[in-house]
């Protein structure tokens, strides 16, 4: 079970690999036709997409540094580093969007009178067009993997298409004399890098305080009840370690019951959360009901 988890992390890497190489290309591409063709609303999408190279570098990193095995220090293994990298991809990615955002407010206060390039729209949407690729794959793979970090990055991919058509519809519109429309965009598309970056964060904190899904664990109460010999689940929780789910239950069974007869209903329990929910581990306690 361990050694499957192990090679689907490393398939993951093929898609923050696919980013990362996307995003170097289309970035610098952006940033060069941006200043060239004087439109704000594209350097703020290059911007974007540099943020990006790094959050995907992180996720890289994450899923490496995850399959290191368990250790003295470790004994549960590496699995949240997955996580901890997305939490310092938010940070450098909000740091961008308020700096994409302080520039397209000082330019709206300066006044932007000369309207952006035609070649710029251009680009842009054969960014996009590329963008929608890449999401392609990588939620292709994500599903394949059951990877979160790469689900995640597919969604940035999406976001990131959304961000460029934008950006040519400001290009475009600017040129019927709305030259503001440009810097408008590149302040739209600020608040949604803040908004990635903030999406990112409260995700990532949830999981390293170990927030889990109600639902998710009301679906694993149910599966412990139908567990012949279960008379009552006293309690249940569950927490991540990356992308696995560990799950702790407290649960009664028939006070006269033999050791033995208690002991082979746990690991009946165990068996079936194992196999009907995919959790990595489960820690029972037996109680007499």
């Amino acid at each position: 079970m361990n050694q499957e988890r192990y090679e689907n992390l490393k398939k993951s890497e093929k898609g923050a690999i696919i980013s990362i190489i996307a995003y170097l290309l289309l970035s610098a591409l952006k940033l060069c036709i941006g200043y060239m063709a004087n439109s704000e609303a594209l350097r703020a999408d290059g911007l974007n997409n540099a943020t990006d190279i790094v959050a995907s570098i992180a996720v890289f990193i994450g899923l490496r540094f995850s399959q290191k095995p368990a250790d003295d220090d470790h004994p549960y293994g590496h699995w949240k580093a997955e996580t901890l990298s997305s939490l310092i991809a938010s940070f450098i990615m909000m740091s961008v969007g308020i700096q994409v955002l302080y520039t397209g407010i000082t330019s709206i206060v300066g006044g932007k009178e000369e309207p952006p390039n035609l070649v710029a729209a251009g680009v842009g949407a054969f960014c996009a067009g590329i963008m929608i690729c890449v999401y392609r794959y990588n939620k292709k793979l994500a599903v394949k993997t059951n990877s979160q970090a790469v689900m995640a990055a597919a969604k940035d991919n999406l976001s990131d298409a959304y961000v460029s058509i934008g950006a040519v519809v400001g290009i475009i519109g600017s040129q019927f004399h709305l030259a503001w429309l440009d810097t408008v965009t590149a302040i739209i598309v600020g608040l949604l890098i803040c908004k990635t970056a903030w999406d990112i964060f409260r995700e990532a904190t949830h999981y390293l305080m170990d927030g889990y899904d109600e639902a998710l664990i009301e679906k694993y109460k149910e599966t412990v009840l139908n567990v012949n010999g279960v008379t009552a689940v006293k309690e249940i929780k569950a927490r991540n370690y990356g992308n696995n789910a560990v799950v702790d239950v407290v649960l009664c069974v028939g006070a006269n019951l033999a050791i033995k007869d208690a002991h082979d209903i746990s690991t009946e329990v165990e068996n079936e959360l194992i196999q009907t929910h995919d959790i990595y581990d489960v820690h029972i306690h037996v109680e007499p009901s």
